[in-house]
């Protein structure tokens, strides 16, 4: 039995973005890839990423929040930083390793009303899956 290549999504917290590009990942690229997400720290997921992953039929709310894994990140096709904090402080790679920057906004960061705090997880969301979309058909 062949493994299927690892792509690892990596942002600071591992609770909003990297749990999207993790749930979208599997939806779009489960079939080719071993789909996984981590973190510098574990803050959590974040329950508004859960409940806008919901808006597009995707379940994220058993996935778990972790850090990143040594030996994973050995072991992985691609990493991909979500966030400039990710991309300036992951871990050293091995040289085999590809590595990719998407940044993206932390919709949890967002200000303003709720409607548009609501908004910006939205935006989030809809930037992400069409850039995984993307790479699934590069």
């Amino acid at each position: 039995m062949t493994h299927k290549p690892i792509i690892y999504f990596l942002c600071t917290g591992n609770s909003c973005r990297s749990q999207m590009a993790e749930g979208f990942g599997k939806k779009y690229l489960g079939e080719e890839w071993d789909v996984r997400s981590a973190g510098i720290e574990a803050h959590g997921l974040n329950p508004k990423a859960v409940k806008v992953m919901a808006e597009k039929d995707v379940d994220i709310s058993r996935q778990a929040s972790s850090v990143i894994h040594p030996d994973i990140l050995q072991q992985v096709e691609l990493v991909v930083t979500l966030c400039g904090d990710a991309k300036d402080n992951c871990p050293m790679t091995p040289p085999h390793v590809n590595k990719a920057h998407w940044g993206f906004p932390d919709p949890a960061k967002a200000t303003g009303t709720e409607a548009e705090k609501w908004c910006a997880f939205q935006d989030v969301r809809d930037q992400i899956e069409a850039r995984i979309k993307a790479f699934a058909m590069s």
